[in-house]
């Protein structure tokens, strides 16, 4: 093995033992300080390795996949989501959010992948310095994580693995192999995205944790399999240019879809979809369906008899009109499912209501019942 191997793996040795420490023993490499720490290799890494300029080929191509990848990926995300239903994110547009949030995820991500590629550049064409070097970003990645996991059952031990060691091996598995071919770039731009959408979309799927980790673990390596896929074949500078030319279209279009997408099961047009997650007013709209909400300005339209959505204590339910209650300038709605032999126990305010159901699309909701009953 060449010294030059011998020296890596030593650094990074080194590494994985402050790791462990940190794992085991003290937990101080969290938000600013792991930054600290990243940006405190690299320059080590410069000092003993030197720092390496990315100057790939295809660069500018991978990016552009990489974008459209993700239009796509929202895009049927966000279809999906109708199924798993939403949740609403917190309000990150702060100082406080950006400052503990947004700007360390941020860092986090461009200083471990700008670091992840000097060191793949060092390793490449010597498997041993590879796999060790994967192996640093995934405890990189779980060191946190596992001081703050109480391995006191085999429970835990499995949703230690499943929930989170399985995808962060997945991740820097599909993240070294695309720095290794394309370089850094492609890279920061999917994990950004995927890391920091939670905190800049105002509404967001609302997957469980087992789908969230199924994600988590397959959407890395279908864009590592496409990188594979486009590097398998040399290409030469005209075959490049025309590669560009159909992507300019796919990327107006999925960003249209997509942005549209968003708007609609975000609430801000006039109609929006709910998954029905209970049998509560069937026949007439049942458990898997997908209801159509249209929103209301002035709830003195709603009458008896309108299928009304409302949120009750952080749950949205759908059910029926029976009684309208005027008190002053207050209006009071009483309902019931029309499945259900007793009207609700409870009144609802203005504030409370989403809007008025009219349509329902069947069974496109099905999912959702297998998923919450996992």
């Amino acid at each position: 093995m060449k010294k030059g191997y011998i020296r890596l793996l030593i650094f990074e040795f080194l590494i994985c033992i402050v790791l462990f420490l940190n794992s085991f023993v003290w937990n101080i490499l969290s938000n600013h300080v792991m930054n600290i720490f990243l940006l405190g290799l690299i320059v080590l890494f410069r000092v003993f390795f030197g720092l390496e300029k990315d100057r790939h080929r295809y660069s500018k191509i991978v990016l552009m996949d990489v974008f459209i990848f993700l239009l796509v990926f929202f895009m049927l995300y966000y279809i999906f989501g109708i199924v798993i239903t939403f949740a609403k994110s917190g309000n990150y547009y702060t100082i406080e959010g950006f400052r503990n949030f947004i700007l360390p995820t941020f860092a986090f991500v461009v200083l471990r992948e700008f670091f992840r590629y000097n060191v793949m550049c060092k390793a490449s064409g010597n498997k041993i310095a590879i796999v060790v070097s994967i192996i640093m970003f995934i405890w990189i990645d779980i060191t946190n994580v596992i001081f703050y996991t109480k391995f006191i059952s085999s429970y835990n031990a499995f949703m230690f693995i499943a929930l989170t060691l399985m995808p962060s091996i997945s991740n820097n598995i599909a993240y070294s192999y695309i720095t290794m071919v394309t370089g850094y770039k492609p890279v920061i731009l999917f994990d950004l995205v995927m890391s920091l959408y939670y905190y800049l979309m105002p509404i967001v799927p609302n997957p469980n944790d087992y789908l969230a980790s199924i994600i988590k673990l397959f959407v890395p390596l279908i864009l590592c399999y496409r990188t594979f896929i486009f590097f398998r074949k040399s290409r030469d500078e005209e075959i490049d240019r025309n590669y560009m030319k159909p992507r300019y279209g796919w990327l107006i279009f999925s960003c249209a879809i997509t942005v549209l997408l968003v708007y609609f099961t975000s609430g801000y047009f006039s109609y929006w979809a709910i998954a029905v997650a209970s049998g509560s007013m069937s026949p007439n709209i049942n458990k898997g369906d997908v209801a159509i909400i249209k929103k209301i300005d002035d709830v003195s339209k709603i009458k008896k008899g309108d299928v009304l959505a409302f949120n009750y204590e952080n749950v949205t339910i759908i059910h029926r009109v029976i009684n309208i209650a005027r008190d002053r300038d207050k209006y009071y709605f009483y309902t019931k499912g029309d499945a259900n032999k007793n009207e609700d126990n409870f009144s609802i305010e203005e504030d409370m209501i989403i809007g008025v159901s009219k349509v329902r699309v069947p069974w496109v909701g099905i999912p959702t019942v297998w998923l919450n009953e996992l």
